[in-house]
């Protein structure tokens, strides 16, 4: 591990924001594959009660030069109901071949409505089905019971069946739309700190923590942000 890790330090001095860093590694883990889903990001969030809970979503995006990761979800889960309460959460990105990790904290809004939309039409149209079929984090009775509500939305879309135990069906049908959910859309993680580690020989690992103040503007969607404030950690 050493020789790879220790090729691969912080800069120093370090520089003055760390995004540009965080985006060349989550392209570069993403170019190279260095796992089935390169951008697993490890979501921890709060709820009113003070339970903290964690799963684990796709960052489908890192916006530069504001500083936000994008992700998405069903706005009745678990998550979006603890958000609502707490719109504060942590993302963790590791890459455990490179031996490097991402840990970004901050602010949670809603994506503008049209920024959903757009992103819901590139997904798999047995995906958009899904979205309609799922009553995420709710209990059901059986699976079989969730197969026939994946077959119910298929049919109110008249697409062809979807469900594990359905015939192979047509990768790109004509004619099918299937509009988004208005409980499913996106979510702008807002970064108001980040914490980029290398992992080093002899538990001397590379660590460093950026910090900056964020201010919600008017539209719900944004935020002013200070400048980044920066410091080397120990291990």
């Amino acid at each position: 591990m050493a020789n790879k890790a220790m090729s691969q330090l912080l800069p120093d001095p370090l520089p003055p924001e760390p995004l540009q860093i965080t985006e060349k590694w989550l392209r570069q883990a993403w170019d190279e594959q260095v796992q089935p889903n390169p951008n697993a990001m490890v979501l921890a969030t709060v709820g009113a009660g003070g339970q903290p809970s964690a799963r684990v979503v796709l960052a489908k995006d890192l916006m530069l030069p504001d500083g936000y990761v994008m992700f998405y979800t069903n706005y009745d889960s678990r998550k979006a109901a603890e958000l609502a309460a707490n719109p504060r959460a942590t993302g963790v990105l590791y890459w455990d071949t490179v031996y490097r990790q991402v840990r970004v904290e901050g602010f949670v809004v809603k994506s503008p409505a049209a920024e959903s939309d757009d992103y819901f039409a590139t997904r798999p149209w047995q995906s958009r089905v899904g979205a309609w079929a799922s009553q995420q984090s709710r209990p059901i009775g059986s699976r079989a019971q969730l197969i026939e509500q994946w077959r119910a939305a298929a049919k109110r879309f008249d697409t062809p069946p979807v469900g594990p135990d359905a015939d192979e069906a047509d990768d790109d049908p004509q004619g099918v739309e299937v509009p988004r959910p208005p409980n499913w859309g996106g979510y702008r993680l807002w970064v108001e700190a980040v914490e980029l580690w290398i992992g080093g020989e002899y538990r001397i690992h590379d660590r460093a923590r950026w910090t900056r103040t964020l201010t919600p503007l008017a539209d719900g969607h944004r935020f002013h942000s200070t400048a980044w404030h920066v410091t080397r950690l120990q291990p």
